[in-house]
């Protein structure tokens, strides 16, 4: 699978890296908002793994642009966060086209099971 992580937090990055390399996955991550609109749109992702809650160009900022551009609900993307989203805000989430929701801290034998479960057909 080909995967981008998207977080402004360069240890979670590093520590997700090692563990989808473990996995057998290709792994690209950039740690800005910004660049990766420009990656997502550019590049073809199995899976985009993004943070909610970055500084200047949030996972919400990212979502809403990809969304000027047409449905996001082609590009995979799962939330990665370690911030409580209440039910509107996973609602609109969901309604964008969002796949679904992983909560950190992360377990990564959990975090396979997850990914199995949300991209399984």
């Amino acid at each position: 699978m080909k995967v981008l992580n998207v977080d402004d937090n360069k240890l979670i990055t590093e520590a997700l890296e090692f563990a989808f390399q473990a996995l057998g996955h290709d792994f690209s991550f950039t740690n800005s908002g910004k660049d990766a609109v420009e990656m997502i749109r550019n590049n073809s992702y199995d899976a985009v793994f993004l943070d909610v809650a970055m500084p200047e160009f949030s996972g919400t900022d990212v979502i809403k642009e990809l969304d000027t551009t047409g449905s996001i609900k082609d590009y995979n993307i799962v939330l990665l966060t370690a911030s409580t989203i209440d039910d509107d805000e996973m609602k609109w989430f969901i309604e964008k086209g969002v796949r679904g929701v992983i909560k950190k801290p992360i377990d990564i034998t959990r975090l396979e099971k997850e990914i199995s479960e949300i991209f399984s057909p």
